[in-house]
C-alpha cells in the first residue's frame, strides 16, 4: 500500500507520512486545501478581533478623554500641584480703567497632537481659590508720573512670584495688557508708561518678559480674546466626529479655492456693561459688501487668526466679527435717555408755556419707570421730577430712535456694518446686563425666550412701586439686587430687548441665547483668551520633543493609536508574503515527488534513470 506524505505547508525536510488505513481517503486529496483554509480563517479571525479590540479600546479611550476633559473643566477646583515638574505657567496683567488685576494660569505639557490646543486653566492656591489679585487705581492715573508705574505694579508681580515655583520663573511668560483707561491717553504718555515697565520689571523679576509682552490692546483685540476664552471653556475648539455635536460649514479665510470644512459650531457673545455694549461671533462663510465704504469699515471689525501651533494648518483658523458700541451700555443709555428727556421737556415747556416736571406735583410721566416710582433729573442747577407709568411697550417705542439704525443693509447700532447671522444654526451667550436684566429681578436667567421675557417685563413695569419695595424687603429678588436695580429694571429690560432685537436684528423667535454670569461656575475673563492666543506656538516645542523620542515607548504608543490602519496594512502584507512563500514550497515539493516517482519507474523496468532537469 502507498503512504500519504504530509508536507505541503512545511519545508521539504520536515515532511512525514501516515498510512491510509488510519486516515480517511478524502484527506489524500483535500488535506492541503483544508489546512490552507484553516490558516486563512484563523488569520482573518485574528485580524477582525484585533480591529474590534483596538477600535473599542482607543475609541473608548478617546471618548473617555473627552468626557474627563469636560468634567475637568466643570469641576476643576483642586489646588494646583506646584511640585509637578510638567506644569507650565503664564501670567496676564489686565490694566483696566479702574484698577489692575493679575491672573496666573497653568497647563500640563502638550499631548503631542498638533490638532489639540494647550489645556490652560486658572491656577488655584492651597485653599483652592483662583490666584488673582487686584489693585487700585487704574494704571492710566500715572500718566503724569510714568516713572512710578513699575512700583505701582510690583505688588502684583510679587504676588505671582510667590505662587509660581521659583524654578519656573525664567520660562513663565508675563503679559501686561492695558485696556480702556490707557486707550484714551496720548500716544506719548502710553509709550512712557510702557517704557518704564519694560525697563524696570526685568531688573526685579525673572519672568519671560519681552518688548511685545507689554502693550495697549484695542477694543477689537479685547473682544477677540473674550470670544476665544468663552469658546475654549465650552470646548468648541475641540474638533470631533461626534454626530451629536452641532457643526457648521466653514470657508477658511485665505483658502477660497479649497473646499469648505466642517467643525464644531462656536458661540457668539453679547456683553452689555454700564458704558458700552459688545458683540462678537464667528463669520464662517466669505462675506459680501454693499459698497466699497462698507468693505473698508468691515476690515476694522473682522479679525482673522490661527489658534493652532502650525501656521500652515487651517483647522484652527477663525474669522470673527467684533464691534464695540460706546454709549450703549445700560447706565450710559439711561443717561442719554434722561438728557434727551430733559432737553425736550424744557423746550416744550418754553414753547407751550407749561410747567411739566418742574414740581413734584406736576411730574413728567415716564413710561420707563415702574408704576408710581419717583425720580429726579438734575442738570445745570435745575431739577426735573419724574413719576413712572410703567408702560413697557411705550418705553420700547420711545427708546427705539436711540438705536441710530440706518436703512443700509447689513448694519446694526449706529449704522455700523454687521455680517449676517445664520439664526437657524447659531448660539449666543449674553453676559453682564443681559444676565442682570433677566435674572436679578425677573428670575429667568439662562435660556432666553422673547415672549416670556416681554410678558415678565410688562408685568414688572406695571406693578406699583410700593409692591416692588415690599417684595424687595422680603428678599424675593437676587441677593445683589439693590434699589437702583429695582428702579431702572423697567428701562433696562426695554433697552436690552431693543438692542438685541432691533439693534442686532435677532428675530423674536430666536431661541439660542443663554444669559449667564459664569460658564461652568467660573467667571471667564478675556485674559484666558489672551494667554491662549499668545502661547499658541508653545506646543511646537513639545511636539518636536515627541518626535525626537521616536524610538521610545511613548512614541510607539502614540504611533499605534494614530496609525493603527498602517499596522493592519503591514499585517496583511506579511500574511500574504507567508502564503506566497508556502505556495512556492508546495510547488517545489510536488516537483520533487514527480522526479522521485519517475526514477522509480525506470528502475522497475530495468533501464538506467534519465536525467531530468531539476529546478534552478
Amino acid at each position: 500500500m502507498g503512504r500519504i506524505s504530509i508536507s505541503c505547508l512545511l519545508p521539504a525536510s520536515w515532511h512525514f507520512s501516515i498510512s491510509p488505513v488510519g486516515c480517511p481517503r478524502i484527506l489524500n486529496t483535500t488535506l492541503r486545501q483544508i489546512v490552507v483554509i484553516g490558516i486563512l480563517a484563523a488569520a482573518v479571525s485574528l485580524l477582525y478581533y484585533s480591529l474590534v479590540v483596538i477600535r473599542n479600546k482607543y475609541g473608548r479611550a478617546y471618548r473617555d478623554k473627552r468626557f474627563h476633559r469636560y468634567l475637568a473643566r466643570v469641576t476643576d477646583t483642586e489646588a494646583t500641584d506646584t511640585n509637578n515638574p510638567n506644569l507650565n505657567y503664564g501670567i496676564v496683567v489686565d490694566c483696566g480703567s479702574s484698577g489692575s488685576r493679575i491672573f496666573v494660569y497653568c497647563w500640563p505639557r502638550h499631548n503631542g497632537n498638533p490638532h489639540d490646543l494647550l489645556d490652560i486653566k486658572q491656577m488655584r492656591d492651597k485653599t483652592r481659590k483662583p490666584v488673582v489679585m487686584k489693585i487700585k487705581p487704574g494704571i492710566s492715573e500715572f500718566a503724569s508720573s510714568p516713572e512710578k508705574v513699575s512700583d505701582y505694579i510690583s505688588p502684583l508681580l510679587s504676588f505671582a512670584a510667590e505662587h509660581v515655583p521659583r524654578a519656573k520663573h525664567k520660562e513663565t511668560p508675563l503679559y501686561i495688557l492695558c485696556t480702556a483707561g490707557m486707550r484714551i491717553l496720548p500716544e506719548s504718555q502710553q509709550k512712557a508708561i510702557l517704557e518704564d515697565l519694560l525697563t524696570d520689571i526685568p531688573v526685579h523679576f525673572d519672568f519671560l518678559f519681552s518688548d511685545s509682552h507689554a502693550e495697549v490692546i484695542s477694543g477689537k483685540q479685547e473682544g477677540v480674546y473674550a470670544w476665544i476664552g468663552i469658546n475654549f471653556v465650552l470646548g468648541r475648539f475641540e474638533h470631533t466626529d461626534d454626530e451629536d455635536e452641532a457643526i457648521v460649514e466653514v470657508h477658511v479665510p485665505g483658502s477660497e479655492n479649497k473646499e469648505a470644512i466642517f467643525r464644531k459650531r462656536t458661540v457668539g457673545i453679547l456683553d452689555m456693561g454700564g458704558v458700552s455694549t459688545q458683540i462678537a461671533y464667528e463669520v464662517p462663510k466669505t462675506v459680501s459688501f454693499a459698497s466699497s465704504q462698507q468693505e473698508e469699515v468691515a476690515k476694522n471689525l473682522l479679525a482673522e487668526f490661527n489658534l493652532g501651533c502650525d501656521a500652515h494648518q487651517t483647522e484652527h483658523v477663525y474669522r470673527v466679527y467684533v464691534a464695540t458700541f460706546l454709549g450703549f451700555g445700560g447706565n450710559a443709555a439711561r443717561q442719554r435717555y434722561e438728557d434727551s428727556l430733559f432737553t425736550s421737556t424744557v423746550l416744550k415747556n418754553r414753547l407751550l408755556g407749561k410747567q411739566t416736571g418742574l414740581t413734584s406735583d406736576s411730574p413728567y410721566l415716564d413710561p420707563c419707570l415702574p408704576l408710581d416710582a419717583q425720580d429726579e433729573i438734575q442738570q445745570n442747577g435745575q431739577i426735573m421730577y419724574l413719576r413712572g407709568t410703567g408702560d413697557f411697550n411705550l418705553c420700547r417705542e420711545i427708546i427705539q430712535p436711540f438705536m441710530n439704525k440706518t436703512n443700509e443693509t447689513q448694519t446694526s447700532l449706529n449704522g455700523v456694518y454687521q455680517p449676517a447671522v445664520h439664526f437657524q444654526n447659531s448660539e449666543f451667550y449674553g453676559f453682564s446686563e443681559f444676565y442682570y436684566c433677566t435674572e436679578d429681578v425677573l428670575r429667568m436667567g439662562g435660556d432666553y425666550n422673547a415672549a416670556k421675557f416681554t410678558k415678565a417685563a410688562k408685568d414688572y413695569c406695571a406693578t406699583k412701586w410700593s409692591v416692588l419695595r415690599e417684595r424687595f424687603d422680603r428678599g424675593l429678588y437676587a441677593s445683589h439686587a439693590d434699589l437702583h436695580r429695582l428702579k431702572y429694571q423697567c428701562f433696562k429690560s426695554a433697552w436690552m430687548y431693543e438692542v438685541f432685537h432691533s439693534g442686532f436684528s435677532f428675530p423674536a423667535s430666536y431661541s439660542s441665547l443663554k444669559t449667564a454670569l459664569q460658564v461652568y461656575d467660573k467667571e471667564v475673563q478675556w485674559t484666558l483668551g489672551a494667554i491662549l492666543y499668545r502661547t499658541r506656538f508653545l506646543p511646537l516645542r513639545d511636539i518636536q520633543q515627541e518626535n525626537f523620542r521616536g524610538s521610545h515607548s511613548h512614541w510607539r504608543s502614540f504611533s499605534f493609536v494614530y496609525n493603527h490602519y498602517l499596522f493592519f496594512v503591514c499585517f496583511l502584507i506579511v500574511l500574504l508574503s507567508i502564503l506566497l512563500y508556502l505556495l512556492r514550497l508546495r510547488r517545489i515539493h510536488r516537483r520533487m515527488l514527480h522526479n522521485s516517482s519517475a526514477t522509480s519507474l525506470w528502475i522497475e523496468e530495468g533501464l538506467p534513470p534519465q536525467k531530468i532537469a531539476g529546478p534552478l
